[in-house]
């Protein structure tokens, strides 16, 4: 049960606005992306526009979309997950976008290449190989090999992320997020493991963010000064649930400090469970390392307001509330700036609006059946 004193602290907290560069979020709580599958053809309809602006009208600051596959053949392995390219698909995200600025949100697309995670002959482009850096799905070179990217290729998604980011400000978006975690295709130059190249892409761990980097400064090339780009990376892997880019904060410095100055303007922390430290000797968590090494805006994620972590919502798991009270503790000293729920929400539209509006017993327990719907 939380207490009155809990509650109204809870609202003053996350309630403050904060500042990404040259958008005004209005409170503290943003929708982290969770991939839905219910856009056939790559194309957001009307039940998606509905989706995303029940979240928005609750109360959700910062909706940032499930992730869109970039203008690549290679970025992805199904035809219902949306595209951020195409007219049809634009058409549908612009949609999207304004239904959110009705309700009073801020929004931002995720733009996503999966690499070496696209399954042989799936759609929406079956003749298209899975590439990465070095062609490999797991760091031990076991399972099917795919290709190794080429300078062309390289070039290719570089740009189709820039046009994407460059489409985003053009049909009302506020900002825009790169997927740089979980193993997907930046995450898999970032990571040693599927990394091996030996040109300048690879080696240690700078030269391995060359190619981040490169989208990163070609996207900022490609918008506004004011439109702000985020970068969400993790350590974990979907190969790898235990893997780390850096098991060091100096290590996780030389990662992020190229990443800031090529234009990052906020990162987001992708962690299981928010609430663990990152390395030894310290409380802090990927979130508030993040922050103290580049001074950039952080958003955390993990669990946000259950009691244990995504991996066994997939094994059709259910997950009980759990307190927030380390989260607010976290917030105030300034660890990081925003806070990113996935689970609470998908199953809860209502979940910020009852934190916010101090109505804690209210929040039910997340059920796996929700992720069959866009409730």
């Amino acid at each position: 049960m939380t207490s009155t004193a809990s509650a109204d602290r809870a609202a003053r907290i996350l309630s403050r606005p904060v500042v990404l560069n040259g958008l005004t979020v209005p409170n503290r709580i943003a929708m982290a992306p969770m991939t839905r599958q219910f856009s056939p053809g790559g194309i957001p309809g009307e039940d998606v526009v509905s989706y995303y602006a029940r979240r928005a009208a609750a109360g959700v600051g910062l909706i940032v979309t499930e992730g869109t596959y970039v203008d690549h053949a290679s970025a992805g392995d199904s035809d219902r997950v949306p595209r951020f390219h195409g007219e049809e698909q634009l058409a549908g995200w612009a949609k999207v976008a304004d239904a959110v600025h009705a309700a009073g949100g801020t929004i931002v697309p995720q733009l996503w290449h999966i690499g070496m995670a696209r399954a042989a002959g799936s759609p929406p482009f079956a003749d298209a190989p899975a590439m990465g850096p070095s062609g490999l799905r797991l760091p031990e070179g076991t399972g099917d090999h795919g290709k190794a990217m080429t300078q062309q290729d390289l070039d290719d998604v570089i740009s189709a992320f820039a046009e994407a980011a460059a489409a985003a400000e053009r049909i009302g978006f506020d900002g825009v997020e790169l997927h740089g975690a979980h193993g997907y295709l930046i995450d898999q130059f970032l990571w040693q493991g599927t990394n091996r190249r030996t040109d300048g892409y690879g080696g240690d761990p700078v030269a391995r963010t060359r190619f981040a980097t490169e989208i990163v400064a070609a996207v900022r090339a490609a918008v506004s000064p004011s439109f702000p780009v985020i970068f969400r990376f993790s350590q974990w892997k979907m190969q790898d649930y235990d893997t780390k880019l850096a098991g060091t904060p100096e290590e996780l410095e030389a990662l992020l400090t190229p990443l800031a100055t090529a234009g990052v303007d906020a990162f987001h922390a992708s962690t299981r469970r928010y609430w663990l430290p990152e390395f030894e000797d310290s409380d802090l968590n990927l979130a508030g390392w993040t922050k103290k090494l580049t001074g950039k805006p952080v958003i955390t994620v993990g669990s946000v307001g259950l009691d244990d972590d995504f991996i066994g919502a997939f094994r059709g798991e259910g997950s009980q509330v759990k307190g927030i009270d380390n989260l607010l503790d976290r917030l105030e000293r300034d660890e990081f700036d925003m806070v990113a729920v996935g689970r609470a929400l998908l199953h809860d539209p209502q979940w910020a609006a009852k934190v916010l509006g101090r109505r804690f017993e209210e929040l039910a327990a997340y059920d796996p059946a929700a992720l069959k719907t866009l409730s």
